[in-house]
């Protein structure tokens, strides 16, 4: 995800814990590039955001609630599956209350020295966002329990049977968690956070508006065919929405005239492999593995993965949600299975004793 300007050098790292230099100067790569586009393409402020609406409503409550308090918001939860706007609300979140945003992500944290240190740092009213935060080791996890209910860090000094805890008191502040997993949570964490927002995945009509806004910031013609066509393969999640409104957007400049019409659309996604229900290349090579090598499962996760070569987490949390959502394969105690839909999306015919075969 891409970071807040505002977020500096915290929580970047040359993996001994000492900040990396802004001075090196190196050519950005791809990925450097494309979350430059993505940072591009966020709204600003809770008004432009765009879907979402009973979280914007209820965040909205409680920033402009605390505004008029003149203190700072209770913690906030960010929960739900990857590219729908976690990031982008908590950078939206400091802009509303006027202040910066420290940047920081669970696997970053190994001790709680780590998260000491820019708990120390931050200023009254500051906003500290937490991406992963289920990822936090268990260390940093019981002092940010403390940080959070009393706003003070134990700071030990010293070692063994002399060891003494200095409490530190730390200015009001608010703490923004992201995470993809929020049963892995521990509750003592979770029940920390006086609001809770899960984001769901995105309807076709509010992830045009998406595609919409996008084009217009990236000053490109965009007709509303082409954003229908795009919004329909956006596997409900504006962030894959954006990235292929560019992809699109590179076909009409290099083979088309520039404008974006729906034959440039499907033409585009054509080329990047992205099919009508928005499958990709992982997708359809899971459902093939699962029908063609495996009569349609079922079969254990580790054994699909080996057969498409990949690993094991990859399939199991890029591929299989949108699927499993889709109604294209189904988990079952004995392993993954091909449903109807998913021979039928292929064009093949279901074996007759197959385990959905009365279906």
């Amino acid at each position: 995800m891409a970071e807040h300007a505002d977020a500096g050098s915290a929580g970047h790292t040359d993996g001994t814990g000492d900040p990396v230099s802004s001075e090196r100067i190196v050519a950005p790569g791809a990925d450097d590039l494309e979350r430059a586009a993505e940072a591009a393409l966020r709204p600003r402020s809770l008004d432009d955001f765009v879907g979402q609406k009973i979280v914007r409503d209820q965040l909205s409550l409680v920033l402009h609630a605390a505004l008029g308090r003149g203190a700072a918001p209770d913690h906030v939860l960010l929960s739900g599956p990857p590219g729908l706007g976690k990031t982008t609300l908590a950078m939206i979140i400091a802009t509303e209350l006027g202040t910066s945003l420290r940047v920081t992500s669970g696997p970053a944290i190994q001790h709680a020295g780590d998260l000491a240190a820019v708990l120390s740092s931050l200023e009254e009213g500051e906003v500290l966002f937490i991406d992963e935060i289920h990822r936090l080791a268990r260390p940093a996890e019981e002092l940010l329990y403390v940080a959070m209910e009393d706003f003070r860090v134990d700071v030990v000094v010293g070692k063994g049977a002399g060891a003494s805890a200095i409490p530190l008191s730390l200015p009001p502040f608010t703490v923004v968690g992201a995470t993809t997993r929020a049963g892995l949570l521990p509750a003592p964490l979770r029940d920390r956070f006086g609001f809770t927002g899960h984001l769901d995945f995105y309807d076709s009509e509010d992830l045009e508006r998406v595609v919409v806004r996008s084009a217009g910031l990236l000053g490109v013609p965009l007709a509303h065919a082409a954003a229908h066509e795009i919004a329909g393969r956006s596997r409900g999640t504006p962030r894959v929405a954006n990235r292929l409104l560019r992809r699109v957007r590179d076909w009409a400049q290099v083979r088309g005239d520039g404008t974006l019409d729906l034959a440039a659309a499907r033409a585009a996604l054509e080329v990047y492999e992205v099919d009508r229900l928005g499958l990709d290349r992982l997708d359809r090579a899971v459902l093939r593995a699962l029908c063609t090598r495996f009569g349609g499962g079922p079969v254990g996760l580790s054994t699909l993965a080996v057969t498409v070569g990949e690993e094991g987490e990859t399939v199991e949390t890029v591929a299989e949600p949108y699927l499993v959502r889709e109604g294209l394969i189904g988990r079952t105690p004995r392993g993954r299975v091909a449903t109807p839909a998913a021979w039928a999306h292929l064009g093949l015919e279901p074996p007759s004793d197959g385990l959905f075969a009365a279906v």
